[in-house]
């Protein structure tokens, strides 16, 4: 009897989530995956809380995925994925995290910025339980703040833009104008200056402040692309999440342009593939990485906790080589790594 009834009030709680993401209207997505079962039904139960794009927007999200979906298959169980709509309110967002606490998953992970304050809420509601959180640092006691040097990796695709450009002219598109992707646009702004002080950056966001519609739409990245080509830039890096896929849509469109990916190597996503020509690198976020360091810590007993910081001397991020069209310069950007991770060069987190 008594087993029956634990069993019963899993299958309640569970139909109690998918029942509240529904209705509370926050959930574009809203799925279970198992993985790798370790037979003894113990496996570990991960929650996932997508930012906006969820699974499939080749970008930031399916990083976080990647490194979730290697965890539970290597410890067995399952994961419940949960994604975000660009119309979310913080009350959204705190409860699509304790919907997925009461219905026992730990750890969970929050990709993205916009948890942070949900997180600290949550964490606090949930002591018992684990929290990871993408790109944000939290003071909840029991949540590891996973975070990058974007600027560091963004320097680098500045000087790699700087290197190859016909025009003298380059570009940078931003999902949303927020301090996290602020970083992203400096440190690729200061590696093209370093490297030739001639070339133009031109700048636009797609977005502002709690609009974060930029970071899935990618007709507006397609134009706003279009429009720094027709302005004569040669080369443009997109730091949108799934906006980025219109963004090098259209410079794929036009003779000699590059465009540069962001997160994910993206001259290897299946889904970009008829595009791959044109994508000159892609500056890498290894989120993957984070996430499953993450998860096993949890998994081994040791919750990591605080702000863990995966840097370009760490291989947290890095310039992805596919394809081949940055080997010519190579040994300058080699140079211009080493003086990031030697300290010689500091790169800015603003613009």
């Amino acid at each position: 009897m008594r087993r029956v009834a634990k069993l019963s009030a899993a299958c309640i709680a569970t139909a109690a989530l998918a029942l509240t993401a529904t209705a509370c209207g926050s959930t574009s997505s809203d799925n279970d995956k198992a993985a790798g079962s370790s037979g003894d039904g113990k496996g570990m139960k991960i929650g996932l809380a997508f930012d906006v794009g969820g699974r499939g927007d080749h970008s930031f999200n399916d990083s976080a995925a990647r490194g979730t979906d290697k965890a539970s298959k290597e410890f067995g169980g399952s994961v419940k994925d949960l994604t975000a709509k660009s119309t979310d309110t913080e009350a959204d967002r705190e409860q699509r995290l304790s919907d997925l606490a009461d219905a026992g998953y730990n750890p969970i992970v929050a990709v993205g910025y916009a948890y942070a304050t949900s997180v600290d809420k949550v964490a606090a509601k949930y002591p018992k339980t684990s929290f990871g959180i993408v790109d944000s640092v939290v003071k909840a006691q029991n949540a590891d703040s996973i975070t990058f040097t974007e600027e560091q990796g963004s320097y680098l695709a500045g000087v790699a833009a700087a290197l190859k450009t016909k025009t003298k002219h380059v570009g940078f598109i931003g999902g949303v104008d927020v301090p996290l992707i602020k970083k992203f646009q400096a440190g690729y702004a200061q590696g093209v200056k370093d490297t030739n002080p001639k070339v133009k950056v031109d700048v636009q966001y797609l977005s502002h402040g709690s609009d974060t519609s930029g970071f899935a739409s990618p007709d507006k990245g397609k134009e706003a692309a279009q429009g720094m080509l027709d302005n004569g830039a040669d080369i443009v890096y997109s730091a949108a999440g799934s906006s980025g896929n219109g963004a090098i849509e259209a410079v794929n469109g036009k003779k000699g342009a590059w465009a540069i990916g962001v997160d994910s190597d993206q001259y290897n996503i299946p889904g970009l593939a008829k595009y791959k020509s044109s994508i000159l690198t892609s500056v890498v976020k290894n989120v993957d990485v984070g996430v499953y360091d993450f998860i096993k810590s949890v998994h081994d007993g040791k919750p990591l906790t605080g702000n863990n910081i995966y840097s370009l001397a760490k291989n947290g991020v890095s310039l992805a080589t596919s394809g081949g069209f940055i080997d010519d310069v190579q040994p300058k950007l080699d140079a211009a790594k080493k003086k990031i991770v030697d300290g010689s060069v500091k790169v800015k987190t603003t613009p």
